[in-house]
């Protein structure tokens, strides 16, 4: 039985609402916030970046359990904005954690879907025994262009699970992908920010791919939206992931615990797996979980999840480390001069 053996997440304390970037923009605020269902989003401090965040993320999910990280024989970093074009992140974080050097290391990028590809790549190692334990990080300081619809919700964060086959607090039992090639959404080496084909992004892109895996799933396992307790979809936006779920035919109370993105943004690779660890923050023995996730490009990785009684055992300690709300809680708001500032859209002459 492979899955979860721990997880933890990690979300940066700025802020900005979604009202400030549209009062420098010229934009209604009414019809940005009601589009897309997002009201603030969080920002990186000026230290803080991809690998900082997936360091943290992974030593919350230590914190929750007594594994000795020379065990862990994988560290799978996915994110969009790692911060070397040639310089693994997954290098630093294993190092920082103390896994290194009886380890094997890579950073993937697919999107917003890398750090869930990466939980695939870990079950793959662990069930085989290659590995004792697998960490699969999704991670991301997400990019936007000044003024670009994507500057309304790209947000920073990052959440880490443990992969393993030794009393794990959530079973995986199944996971499948569904994938084409679809120019939705791209950054070429050396520029800065991505650019999206709009018409793609919707139907031929998010829609198509989450609905593919998620009906490929259930005819694999036969089963359907009833036999889940709670549901978390990848989250551009507070719409696509309602919407997709009412398609599908989750109910709004099945994905409400996951869907963080109104006071969140779209943390990208961190996206889904932030809303997982926040369903598995509330959830309880003999829950069942359904995750879909989604990266431009595009694909979808679906998994099938069913919590053990280890969540409630003595060798977890959900509390020993911040949960997501408790992230999401007290937040510091900037204006967009400090936003700027902190994302490098503006730099200091010297």
């Amino acid at each position: 039985m492979v899955g979860i053996i721990t997880y933890g997440v990690y979300i940066p304390r700025y802020r900005i609402k979604v009202e400030e970037i549209t009062r420098v923009w010229g934009a209604n605020a009414e019809d940005v916030t009601g589009g897309l269902g997002v009201y603030s989003k969080s920002v990186p401090d000026l230290d803080e970046d991809t690998a900082t965040i997936a360091v943290e993320a992974a030593r919350n999910a230590l914190r929750r359990r007594d594994i000795d990280p020379c065990e862990i024989g994988a560290v799978y970093v996915g994110s969009e904005s790692h911060p070397y074009a040639v310089k693994p992140t997954a290098c630093t974080v294993g190092e920082a954690i103390g896994a290194t050097p009886c380890m094997t290391a890579a950073d993937y990028e697919f999107a917003c879907k890398a750090g869930t590809a990466a939980i695939q790549t870990c079950m793959g190692l662990a069930k085989s025994r290659m590995i004792r334990y697998g960490f699969a990080i999704g991670s991301d300081v997400a990019q936007g262009a000044p003024s670009d619809a994507l500057e309304y919700t790209a947000a920073a964060g990052g959440a880490a699970f443990l992969i393993g086959c030794e009393d794990p607090i959530a079973i995986i039992h199944r996971t499948c992908s569904f994938t084409t090639d679809t120019p939705d959404f791209w950054r070429r080496e050396g520029q800065d920010y991505p650019r999206h084909g709009g018409r793609f992004t919707g139907e031929p892109g998010y829609f198509r791919h989450i609905e593919g895996a998620v009906r490929l799933i259930f005819d694999q396992s036969g089963k359907s939206p009833k036999d889940y307790d709670y549901a978390v979809f990848h989250q551009p936006n507070a719409k696509f992931p309602q919407r997709v779920a009412k398609i599908l035919g989750f109910s709004q109370d099945q994905i409400r615990p996951g869907l963080v993105v109104p006071r969140l943004g779209n943390t990208y690779s961190g996206s889904s797996m932030i809303g997982l660890a926040a369903t598995l923050d509330i959830a309880k023995a003999g829950d069942r979980i359904f995750v879909a996730s989604f990266g431009s490009g595009a694909g979808s990785d679906a998994f099938d999840i069913e919590v053990t009684d280890e969540i409630e055992g003595r060798s977890f300690r959900r509390d020993a480390a911040p949960g997501v709300e408790r992230l999401l809680a007290d937040p510091i708001y900037i204006d967009y001069a400090r936003y700027a500032r902190h994302k490098g859209k503006i730099v200091m002459q010297k």
